[in-house]
């Protein structure tokens, strides 16, 4: 049985879905609540909204602080992939070790896992990705700094927002401020 809860966070309501004792899905926002709702059940036809325990509140509060711009790593939060198809799990375990703050590209990932020819096929996987901010695929990007697609409601402008409250490179380029001398010259 899989029960899901909605919760506010600074980008808007979000949603998690758990069976067990482990989280199988998430949400990002919708433009409204009801849309999040419709959504939810047209992905788990079957889902039940309920009372979140312990571990799901854990994770909450995680997704909160990240998303309010506190670095937090997701990575430790108890999450189900088996669903997925074995090359999706693979890409999610590298994105999975992708720091807040930190990106790769779709090649660098493809690298990664062994399959430098497979950038597009990453992509694809992680549009299917079933638990997005927890794996974030949103620290994903295309080649040149380009962000790439994103599947959520908001698509590469949400991907945008989240890079932004992770303070996140996006380029190897350095910034106007990364090449200012790390102090001012004395007169």
């Amino acid at each position: 049985m899989q029960n899901f809860c909605l919760f506010d966070t600074a980008i808007g309501a979000c949603a998690l879905v758990w069976q067990d004792e482990r989280i199988v899905a998430a949400q990002l926002p919708e433009h409204d609540e009801a849309a999040a709702r419709h959504r939810l059940a047209r992905r788990f036809p079957q889902g039940t909204e309920a009372e979140p325990p312990l571990f799901v509140r854990d994770a909450i509060g995680e997704i909160v602080a990240l998303l309010a711009g506190e670095r937090r790593d997701l990575a430790h939060l108890p999450i189900d992939l088996s669903a997925t198809p074995d090359f999706n799990q693979r890409v999610y375990r590298v994105a999975l070790a992708i720091p807040p703050g930190e990106t790769l590209t779709y090649g660098e990932v493809a690298a990664r896992i062994g399959e430098p020819g497979a950038a597009r096929a990453v992509g694809v996987a992680l549009g299917q990705n079933p638990i997005p901010i927890i794996v974030p695929c949103h620290r994903v990007l295309a080649a040149g700094g380009k962000t790439g697609g994103f599947s959520a409601d908001g698509g590469v402008e949400t991907k945008l927002r989240i890079l932004t409250i992770e303070k996140a490179r996006t380029s190897a380029e350095p910034s106007l401020f990364d090449s200012l001398p790390l102090e001012a010259r004395r007169r």
